[in-house]
């Protein structure tokens, strides 16, 4: 794969005005095309990104995240590319580890590479820590296939997999149900360290509301 070509990369953002532009500048270098699906942000998100350089979809009402990854990887197979990195536009994934990923991806040949953090209480908030590895712990059973990072959203994925998803979901408990997806279609699932990172930026995720769509998709899949 040429990525200078084959590869899309896929940023999905809501009230991202403030990092969006450094993102988009910062991840061009390393594909043919970036992909901002602007989720109904209330902000300039939309033109900020467009005046950096991406292409912008924009839904006119936030529908979640899922959706928005949905809008894109759509995107990606009707323009005929062969791989999809998503990102956050938050600024927490940092653009210079995508060419650790894409190298982990051409090495592999695996559908999807995970960006995985380092889990550990000096450079991740204890929430966060907990929720992670529990989340993980889960997804694993049901992917069937050990995952370390089921909750990071910056990944390599083959656009062979698109089809296998069943986008029941469209919220945060999509990049689980992306992971699920794909194990289960026989697709193969490695990872890449990636750099953890945590700044004042306030997580778009509502704790009660975002955890009880995951467990109603965790038990879902376990009795299907």
């Amino acid at each position: 794969m040429d990525p200078k070509k084959d590869l899309l990369i896929l940023i999905p953002v809501y009230n991202e005005a403030r990092f969006i532009a450094e993102v988009v500048k910062e991840s061009a270098p390393y594909a043919a095309e970036v992909v901002v699906v602007d989720d109904g942000s209330v902000d300039d998100t939309g033109e900020v990104a467009g005046k950096a350089g991406a292409t912008v979809i924009r839904h006119l009402v936030n529908k979640g995240k899922g959706a928005a990854l949905q809008t894109g990887f759509r995107y990606a197979l009707d323009k005929g590319y062969r791989a999809v990195l998503t990102m956050d536009g938050d600024g927490q994934h940092r653009p210079e580890d995508i060419s650790s990923l894409l190298e982990h991806y051409q090495k592999s040949g695996a559908g999807m590479v995970v960006g995985c953090r380092s889990r550990n209480l000096k450079n991740m908030p204890l929430d966060r820590f907990v929720t992670n590895w529990f989340t993980s712990a889960l997804i694993s059973f049901l992917a069937r296939h050990k995952i370390h990072d089921s909750q990071s959203g910056f990944r390599v994925i083959d656009v062979r997999i698109v089809p296998s998803l069943s986008f029941s979901t469209s919220h945060f408990d999509t990049e689980s149900e992306i992971l699920v997806d794909a194990s289960r279609a026989g697709f193969k699932i490695t990872e890449a360290p990636i750099q953890t990172v945590y700044g004042t930026e306030k997580s778009k995720q509502n704790p009660r509301r975002d955890t009880i769509r995951f467990f109603r998709f965790f038990f879902r899949r376990l009795f299907k």
